[in-house]
This record gives structure tokens, C-alpha cells and sequence, in this order.
């Protein structure tokens, strides 16, 4: 998938650089489907006959953004944008506050583009007034995280669902060791690993490049984990599951951030879990289990463990447990013994009477393409009422809206990657790994 290139023109008027930048940028995109790479086009305005040929118009020499590099866009309508002509004397007299207004509401992946409008701009996001604003307004919206490593190089790409836009992190800035993508919370990564025999974690905010190590554990063995972040408190943290080594088992451990220290709480009762997926809701954690047969759920606030007799369906082949918004935890898996009656559900857990209730089921032109095979392997993953299918021989992935019940592909060389990790992502300069 090929790189898109920003304008800029070179000349010794500052106010041909701004004005410029400004019109380059909306005259160059690349544009694709989700199906494939996307091919250079050409301006709108070119294809209006109506370009400006006007003198003040100088040569223009393409170079790469800063730090992200888009690498395919896909649009649905062709809207025309008129090349508005900008009065240099106008902007420059923005009140510092007003200005950082409206760059908080630029979508994030443009930040790293405006950088290289001036010196200014370049140091925007370790500007205190900015972050401040940006903390205020609406999230950018959700997006695909997909991790994984090439050469041993660690890669990274972000599609964001609301510009249907692909765009490449450099994540050069990890350690080695950083091989396990554990999650993502209010714009957060976590992620863990082997460093030589010594189990690590860390969390890092792929925007700003920021990231530390977290101290080691009471129990220091490797864990399941999962990470959640209060953005009220401004704070995170990070829950380890109990788990069995050698003849012992391991208590449950909570990493406070605000504390900067794991706090060791009890030790979840001994069951037989179904699997080692894991779904956080309205502050539980949630895990299925065989036997007994049903749900464990951890309270964060009390550090205990209860068992939740919700039984499964009857021929679940493989299910996984998606948090949604506002207290909804849903169910996901295949059912049918016959590979041609077989089917994909989505069940819904009754709180009050502790049973799964189905509300919706993918189509079957959906599932055939999905997956190919009966004995074929899949992940799903959600976040704020969103699922995402993808298969591990399937260079795509499936996107189902619950609220909308809406079914979408999302397809990009990001998830062609045998060996790639995904999440949800949210993007935020504001997020702090302290």
C-alpha cells in the first residue's frame, strides 16, 4: 500500500507557505475502496477545467509527513472543494485560545501533517493549552489498531472508521521485548513480553511516542491481562488475572497508576475456564468457564471474585465475550455440529435472569466469505457496541454495528499480516501513561 505525500511550496514569502499548504492539501488524496490500494488523482478543480494558472502558483515539491504516513483513503462521494483563497493578514491575528481551539478539532492524524506548517505548530502537542483543549472536545471516534512485526521491526497501522482511512505509526520507539498487544483503553496501548526470562508490561500512547515500563509484579509469571482507563481520574489500570504455575495458583493483581504499584487481591476460586478471552463491563471483568459451567466476574472495587450461572447455548462451538456501552455484555460465537448449518450469533446477557439472549445473526453470504472452511479460525473483538470479525486466512476484516445493525468489510494490506494483533483504538494526545 503506497504513502501519500503532503504539498508545500518552497519560496521566500511566508505567506506563500501557509497559503500553499493549505491548498495542496486539499487538492492532493489518495482515493481507494476497501478493496485494494488507491491510485493518485488528480484535482478537482482539474477536472472542473477550472485550475488556477494563476503566477502566484510555484512549483511544488512533495514531501513526506511527519510521523504518520496515510496509506489509502476511501471516500464514497466525489464532493468538489473550492480552492478558497487565504487572507495571510486574517489568520495570523487568531488569539493564541482560538487557535488551539480549532486544532483540537482537527481529526489527529492531520496534527502530524499541520507540523509542518511552522515552528509554532511543530510543538503543538507539548502545548499545555492545546491538550486542554483537546481533552474537551468529542473523540475523534473509534479505530482498528493492527500490531505486528515485520523482521522483527515492530509495525503499526490505525484505520479510522469515521475518515475510512488507513495510516501508518512508526512504533521503532518499543523495545524488543514488546510482542504481546494486550489492549487498548482512552488512548492507550498496552502491551507485554518476554525479556528473557522476566515478564514485562508496558503502556505507551502511540501519537505522542510516550511510554514506560510497568514495575514487576508480586508474582511476576505471565499473565492474561487487560487494561482500562478512567479518564475522569486521569488514571489507568492494569488487572492480571489468576492463574496457575506449577502447583500454585497466582492471586489476582490490580496495577493502580495513580499508585504506581500492583495491589494483590484474592485469588479467584478454582474453575475450569472455557477461554482465555476476557470482556470489561461497568467495571467487571468478565471470563467463561466450563465448569462450573457460566461466568466468573471480578469486581474492581471490592478485588472479588463471584461465579454467574448464565448458561451457553446449546452447540456453541467457540464464543467470546464483547463489552459494550452502558452495561450491555454480549456473547459471540458459531453454532451448528454441521458445517453447512452452521451459522453466527450474537447473544446478549440478561442481567437479571442470568441467561443469554440472541439479537442478531450474521447473514449467511457474510459467514460464507468469512470463513471459507468449517474448521476455520476466527477473532472477535468490540468496543462502545462495535464488533470486529476477522479470520486468520482473510486479508479483511467484518464490522458490525449493534445499535444500527449494520454489516461493513474492512479490507487493507494491514490485515494481511499472518501474524498481526488487533483492538480498538482510540486516538488521544491527551491520553498520559502517568
Amino acid at each position: 500500500m503506497g504513502e501519500a505525500s503532503e504539498s508545500g511550496s518552497r519560496t521566500s514569502s511566508s505567506r506563500l507557505v501557509r497559503s500553499s499548504s493549505f491548498r495542496e492539501e486539499e487538492i492532493f488524496h489518495r482515493q481507494a475502496s476497501f478493496g485494494g490500494c488507491g491510485s493518485r488523482n488528480t484535482s478537482p478543480l482539474g477536472r472542473m477545467g477550472s485550475r488556477n494558472t494563476s503566477p502566484s502558483r510555484q512549483k511544488v515539491i512533495k514531501t513526506k509527513p511527519r510521523g504518520l504516513d496515510e496509506e489509502t483513503a476511501a471516500t464514497f462521494s466525489k464532493t468538489v472543494q473550492l480552492d478558497i483563497q487565504m487572507e495571510d493578514n486574517i489568520w495570523a491575528m487568531l488569539p493564541e485560545d482560538l487557535l488551539n481551539e480549532i486544532l483540537a478539532r482537527v481529526p489527529p492524524f492531520m496534527i502530524f501533517r499541520l507540523r509542518s506548517v511552522c515552528k509554532r505548530w511543530n510543538s503543538i502537542l507539548q502545548d499545555y493549552s492545546f491538550l486542554k483543549f483537546h481533552s474537551q472536545v468529542p473523540s475523534h471516534g473509534p479505530c482498528l489498531l493492527t500490531y505486528w512485526k515485520n523482521s522483527q521491526t515492530p509495525q503499526c497501522s490505525v484505520f479510522s472508521l469515521p475518515l475510512k482511512q488507513w495510516f501508518r505509526i512508526p512504533f521503532t520507539f518499543l523495545p524488543q521485548w514488546a510482542f504481546w498487544l494486550v489492549g487498548s483503553s482512552g488512548g492507550l496501548v498496552c502491551f507485554s513480553g518476554l525479556d528473557g526470562l522476566t515478564f514485562k508490561t508496558l503502556i505507551c500512547n502511540p501519537l505522542t511516542q510516550a511510554w514506560r515500563t510497568l514495575p514487576s509484579m508480586h508474582y511476576n509469571q505471565q499473565r492474561q491481562l487487560i487494561m482500562v482507563v478512567d479518564r475522569k481520574d486521569r488514571s489507568f489500570k492494569v488487572i492480571a488475572t489468576s492463574d496457575i504455575y506449577g502447583d500454585r495458583s497466582l492471586p489476582t493483581e490490580v496495577y493502580d497508576s495513580k499508585l504506581n504499584t500492583w495491589l494483590v487481591h484474592q485469588t479467584m476460586p478454582a474453575v475450569n475456564l472455557c477461554s482465555s478471552k476476557m470482556a470489561f463491563c461497568d467495571s467487571r471483568l468478565y471470563l467463561e468457564t466450563l465448569s462450573p459451567l457460566g461466568l466468573m466476574m471480578y469486581r474492581v472495587d471490592t478485588g472479588q471474585w463471584e461465579h454467574i450461572p448464565a448458561k451457553f447455548p446449546r452447540s456453541l462451538l467457540d464464543g467470546y465475550l464483547v463489552a459494550g456501552t452502558q452495561k450491555r455484555l454480549f456473547l459471540v460465537g458459531r453454532i451448528g455440529l454441521y458445517s453447512t448449518l452452521q451459522s453466527m450469533r450474537i447473544w446478549e446477557l440478561d442481567h437479571t435472569k442470568f441467561i443469554w439472549v440472541e439479537v442478531s445473526r450474521m447473514p449467511p453470504r457474510y459467514f460464507r466469505a468469512l470463513l471459507r472452511l468449517s474448521a476455520e479460525r476466527f477473532e472477535c473483538f468490540g468496543q462502545d457496541n462495535l464488533i470486529c470479525f476477522t479470520s486468520w486466512n482473510q486479508g479483511k476484516g467484518l464490522l458490525y454495528d449493534v445499535d444500527k445493525k449494520a454489516w461493513s468489510w474492512i479490507a487493507g494490506c494491514a490485515l494481511r499480516s499472518y501474524n498481526s494483533q488487533l483492538c480498538f483504538y482510540e486516538p488521544r494526545f491527551d491520553a498520559m501513561i502517568y
